[in-house]
């Protein structure tokens, strides 16, 4: 296995294993495509390594049927790797009991709020925000509070976060930070998406 060399070692006070192993929060944005898809073959590493995972979708539709979904279910099941737990702003998000007529500002935030308490039970190894980018921009969650609850969050858990325009605030925050650009995309020559390429 190729080991990646550091630029800058930190005088931290830790050591190369200690700063190894820390807990990072990987923020990918932009208006490219590939930012759920990249959070989600991260997600497969962590199956692999044995690492209960939590994907949370807030702002795609529950009757939306990803690809992913059904692939990391069948894995979390099999008994193999880790768990897999999804959750879908979209299915009211199933721990919560009210009235299905909530509006998607209010599943954004009682999903923000599962995910604090997921953090502070260390429920994951790996949380899978999806689309999570969009609510903060939207002023449906403050990014201040997100940036502090991740700061202060126990243990080794990793956050993925997606969606285009990241607060700055969070994208200063992050540790490790992919911006997706567009070069060139199907659609630009009037092609709707297709299965097994977007969905």
């Amino acid at each position: 296995m190729p080991q990646g060399q550091p630029s800058v070692v930190p005088d931290d006070g830790l050591t190369t294993r200690q700063r190894r192993n820390r807990p990072l929060v990987v923020v990918h944005t932009g208006i490219g495509k590939g930012k759920s898809t990249a959070a989600f073959g991260l997600a497969l590493r962590a199956w692999n390594q044995g690492w209960p995972i939590g994907v949370f979708q807030f702002v795609k539709s529950a009757k939306w049927k990803v690809g992913e979904e059904n692939a990391l279910r069948v894995l979390g099941a099999s008994g193999q790797g880790g768990t897999v737990a999804w959750h879908k702003m979209g299915e009211g998000w199933s721990w919560v009991q009210r009235d299905d007529q909530m509006d998607n500002e209010d599943k954004a935030r009682e999903g923000w709020e599962q995910v604090k308490r997921d953090l502070a039970a260390e429920t994951y190894r790996l949380y899978v925000l999806d689309e999570f980018a969009y609510p903060m921009h939207w002023g449906w969650v403050d990014a201040d509070e997100v940036v502090d609850v991740l700061r202060n969050r126990p243990g080794t858990q990793h956050v993925v976060i997606t969606g285009r325009n990241a607060p700055g605030k969070l994208v200063d925050f992050a540790d490790l930070v992919t911006d997706m650009s567009k070069v060139k995309h199907p659609m630009d020559a009037g092609q709707k998406g297709q299965r097994g390429i977007e969905w």
